[in-house]
């Protein structure tokens, strides 16, 4: 065959007329702030006023994976005591639980958690969080408690727990000392009040 013998474009295509285009609507841009969502905004920085809970809500936090290890500490904290609770070397002083929770109800339970602790001059907790490996959107709960407690003044330090104490699914919590344990602990060792 030779280039002659092949037919050509025009012959393929034939009468074949081009689509008319329609007329292009162009919708003016949308603002991301609207006046709905800021009364909704305003009225859930009003409710944080109300319940005193000021913890992010689940829309503000930063997702993590299932199996990924929770660490963090304040500065200040010493490594070795660090080292120790990621170790579970520390006695667990009260264990909160959040499975079956929802997002706000577990976001109330953890800033009562940190409360209680303070109040009753705990100062290492346990929370079971699970992995959320099977829920959409994943590990929800998990990647909360990760930003809530850095939230916690109260909070000095967590970690993911050891295995015999619930692995990636759960958290030990170093809580600061209260103001009555540092007066105890200054007494007992001769040291001036601030």
């Amino acid at each position: 065959m030779t280039e002659n013998d092949q037919p050509g474009f025009d012959e393929l295509i034939g009468d074949v007329e081009p689509l008319r285009q329609a007329v292009r609507v162009i919708s003016p841009k949308v603002s991301a702030r609207s006046p709905g969502l800021d009364i909704r905004r305003q009225a859930a920085e009003q409710e944080r006023v109300r319940d005193g809970n000021y913890l992010a809500r689940a829309e503000q936090v930063v997702a993590v994976a299932p199996w990924d290890v929770l660490a963090w500490k304040r500065d200040g904290v010493q490594n070795g005591v660090f080292k120790s609770l990621r170790q579970g070397h520390y006695a667990i002083d009260s264990r909160l639980d959040l499975h079956r929770l929802t997002v706000e109800q577990a976001r109330l339970a953890v800033f009562q958690f940190a409360r209680d602790a303070m109040t009753h001059d705990l100062r290492c907790g346990l929370i079971s969080h699970g992995r959320g490996e099977g829920r959409n959107p994943p590990a929800l709960l998990k990647s909360c408690v990760n930003h809530w407690l850095r939230e916690l003044d109260d909070v000095l330090a967590f970690h993911s727990a050891q295995r015999r104490d619930g692995g990636v699914g759960a958290t030990y919590v170093l809580f600061r000392k209260s103001a009555r344990e540092r007066n105890d602990n200054r007494e007992r060792h001769g040291l001036r009040a601030e």
